[in-house]
């Protein structure tokens, strides 16, 4: 028997499982999905994410931040973000004595990181080869697998992401909804050098925003209907470029298009975090709006506040507990804050509108409240 077993080997599954072996457990994981191995002359892959301070503090803790960083990382130290160029917010590392705010990393780099940290527990039992067909969650919980071996943990951890196998199997409810917006990214190659800056603009048709990358590469987010989203991706990339060029703000140096994808957007959030002797983190637990770029921080949080409960003996419930205490109020809260923003943003009222660019200038000279909003991001708080 492991003392925990996690469904999921992903950024923040992964994550787990290492703080955990680290700690002297036995941790069996499960990733049937893995990876492509690291080639420094891949071009980059369509998923990003923006890495806090806080969560890049927490991947060195556990040991993975110098195989991410022998890859390829970005670093951004300013951010920016307007409606009107007459009235934006701008936000600088040096503002308040930072060297950066963040990072713009590829999820898979983050992932192979954390993987190759992990080679070297010897207490990681892993399971790649063979599909999950059932799960027991009542009582001691038991993964059975499709060539028919099965294990058994004392404490089964969900980080299958948001359609989660595990939460579906502990008969844990969600409630959310699908916006009715999608986003739209597409992988450029600038013609200029690699940036610190990340910015978003909200434009009628939803936010556009510019995330720098490693090297001369960089990815564009256009939020957008599904409709416009479908149009868009029929388009040559000569013509996808000059559409781009009419929504983008003067911001966008010039590029050239290299690839497109699209998500769609979700907002869900478990019931419960624990349940019985299973316990949920990351996007099994919770999908934000990604107008924040928030997500994986949020996971890297969890992983956090469950480490923190966690000390010498394998868990009881009471400590479990406190994992959910910790965290549920500050993911709903930040969840409630993307959508309010994401919604004051789509009123065409011209007094909405007023009101929202007043409120962007009086935030560029918030002196202590501009730098605590800019802690906030950066997770030091």
């Amino acid at each position: 028997m492991f003392d925990f077993c996690i469904v999921g080997g992903g950024m923040v599954g992964a994550a787990t499982a290492l703080g955990l072996a680290q700690k002297g457990f036995s941790v069996a994981l499960i990733e049937t999905n893995m990876p492509k191995p690291f080639e420094a002359t891949d071009e980059p892959d369509m998923r990003v994410s923006a890495i806090s301070v806080t969560s890049q503090s927490l991947l060195s803790s556990l040991g993975a931040w110098q195989h991410i960083e022998n890859m390829r990382t970005c670093t951004y130290r300013r951010l920016s973000v307007w409606e009107d160029s007459s009235a934006r917010t701008d936000f600088d590392s040096s503002d308040i004595q930072a060297e950066r705010l963040g990072y713009i990393i590829e999820n898979r780099i983050l992932q192979l990181g954390l993987h190759a940290a992990l080679s070297q527990c010897e207490n990681v039992t892993w399971f790649t080869q063979s599909e999950i067909t059932k799960l027991v969650t009542h009582g001691i919980p038991e993964v059975h697998f499709a060539d028919e071996s099965q294990l058994t943990c004392q404490w089964l951890i969900g980080a299958d992401g948001l359609h989660s196998r595990v939460r579906a199997s502990a008969n844990i409810g969600t409630q959310g909804w699908q916006y009715r917006q999608q986003a739209f990214a597409i992988q450029i190659i600038t013609h200029a050098a690699q940036q610190d800056i990340t910015w978003q603009q909200f434009i009628p048709t939803g936010p556009v925003a510019f995330l720098p990358m490693y090297g001369q590469f960089a990815s564009l987010v256009w939020y957008n209907t599904s409709d416009n989203i479908n149009r868009l991706k029929a388009l040559s990339k000569t013509a996808l470029k000059q559409e781009i060029k009419k929504a983008f703000p003067d911001e966008l140096v010039d590029f050239d298009v290299l690839k497109t994808a699209h998500f769609p957007l979700m907002r869900m959030h478990a019931n419960q975090y624990v349940k019985h002797q299973v316990v949920l983190v990351g996007d099994a637990a919770h999908a934000i709006n990604p107008l924040a770029g928030q997500g994986v921080n949020l996971g890297f949080k969890d992983v956090a506040a469950l480490l923190n409960c966690i000390d010498g003996d394998v868990p009881t419930a009471e400590n479990i507990a406190a994992y959910e205490a910790n965290r549920r109020n500050d993911n709903l809260l930040m969840m409630s804050a993307m959508d309010a923003i994401y919604s004051t943003f789509k009123q065409r009222n011209p007094l909405v509108k007023a009101a929202r660019n007043i409120a962007l200038k009086l935030a560029n000279n918030g002196g202590v409240i501009k730098q605590q909003v800019m802690k906030y991001a950066m997770g030091l708080h």
